[in-house]
């Protein structure tokens, strides 16, 4: 059984730690025996919990210092990072084999100026502490096909590969109809209803949906998301402004299985993903998704297959979503298809799968660490 810490700096969960509660119990059946570390810190500590329900082995750390004796004697190291210098930081402070797993969105789709400023930023921070890893996993083709063109990490030596993301198709899953009936109820929702989740942040581009809503008022737009963020209290400035009777701001929610199988499309007008969850989680639910065709949404959502994309301008989505209210077989239709792209392709089981191979087949030098000044 090969021994595997996986480690983050993580503040609080997002995708990335989701992703290690989604995978990891399913590596001991197949070789790899998971053990994950997390800060100290209220907001994990829920997150940790979880982790242990489902048989994981949890370590709490108080420092990054502290990492390189607590994972000295695992078989291989797996790093995901959030600060910009965690990886220049730490990870010649750890033994070989040393991994990194990269769930960031790696290019941002603004206009060109920003968006080039971005990816320098990336290349210079994170990208340059790739040059320290034996090993880079990506979560989906797109970036991985991104890390190379850019030569990251800059060896040749470095061994690169992806592992599609992936969801609980058993948590997340199409309603049944007397189900769907009383969720619906339960949400209020009477009108053909737009589920808009994520963080409210730039790239999320909410404020696109959230004009894309003034655009069709017909339809009712409910967002999931931090209200509290100077971006969630701008979209719910604009709203009384333009006085959109059909937008309702529901805050942060732990009822997202109900919340989609209530609802009866996606809006996602993102401009930055890698592999992105709240698609497929929305996919499993046989939601049909309207979403921007960015590389990594493209390579989840087939136009006019699993959902339509649509650049993320906010008369284009309107029409986009009303095109879906107005026919809803067509919408069953590609519920029902994103359901199987799932199915077929992004199953905690097959991630798991991907990713034991990749550390089975690996080669694992018994590289003494680097004799380098202590982390402070």
């Amino acid at each position: 059984m090969l021994k595997v810490a996986f480690l983050t700096d993580a503040p609080r969960v997002a995708g990335s730690e989701v992703w290690l509660l989604g995978v990891l119990p399913h590596l001991p059946e197949r070789g790899v025996w998971p053990s994950v570390f997390l800060p100290q810190g209220a907001p994990l500590d829920a997150f940790a919990e979880r982790l242990g329900e489902v048989g994981l082995e949890v370590t709490r750390f108080g420092r990054l210092g502290d990492l390189p004796a607590l994972t000295r004697d695992f078989d291989v190291r797996v790093m995901h990072a959030w600060g910009l210098l965690t990886y220049q930081r730490l990870l010649p402070h750890l033994a070989q084999p040393r991994w990194v797993v990269l769930h960031d969105q790696l290019e941002f789709f603004y206009p060109l100026g920003l968006r080039a400023f971005y990816r320098l930023g990336f290349r210079l921070t994170k990208g340059w502490g790739l040059r320290h890893a034996g090993g880079v996993l990506t979560v989906s083709a797109w970036a991985d096909a991104w890390l190379r063109r850019f030569r990251l990490p800059p060896s040749a030596d470095v061994r690169t590969g992806f592992v599609r993301n992936s969801v609980d198709t058993r948590r997340f899953r199409p309603a049944e109809p007397d189900e769907r009936a009383a969720l619906r109820a339960a949400f209020g929702f009477t009108r053909f209803t737009v589920l808009v989740p994520g963080r409210f942040v730039l790239e999320k581009n909410q404020l696109a949906a959230l004009l894309a809503a003034r655009h069709a008022r017909d339809l009712d737009f409910a967002f999931v998301g931090d209200m509290d963020s100077a971006l969630g209290k701008l979209a719910r400035r604009l709203a009384q402004v333009y006085r959109l009777g059909n937008v309702r701001f529901l805050g942060r929610r732990w009822d997202m299985p109900e919340l989609y199988r209530a609802a009866d499309a996606l809006l996602q007008p993102t401009l930055a993903e890698n592999q992105s969850l709240v698609t497929l989680e929305a996919m499993a639910s046989g939601l049909p998704i309207v979403t921007t065709p960015i590389p990594a949404q493209a390579e989840l959502v087939r136009h006019e297959v699993e959902g339509l994309l649509v650049p993320a301008r906010p008369a284009r989505l309107a029409l986009a979503l009303r095109r879906l209210a107005s026919h809803p077989p067509d919408a069953r239709q590609l519920g029902a298809a994103a359901r199987e792209r799932v199915l077929a392709f992004h199953t905690p089981g097959q991630a798991a799968s991907a990713l034991a191979e990749l550390l089975l087949t690996a080669p694992h030098p018994s590289t003494p660490t680097l004799n380098l000044p202590a982390l402070s």
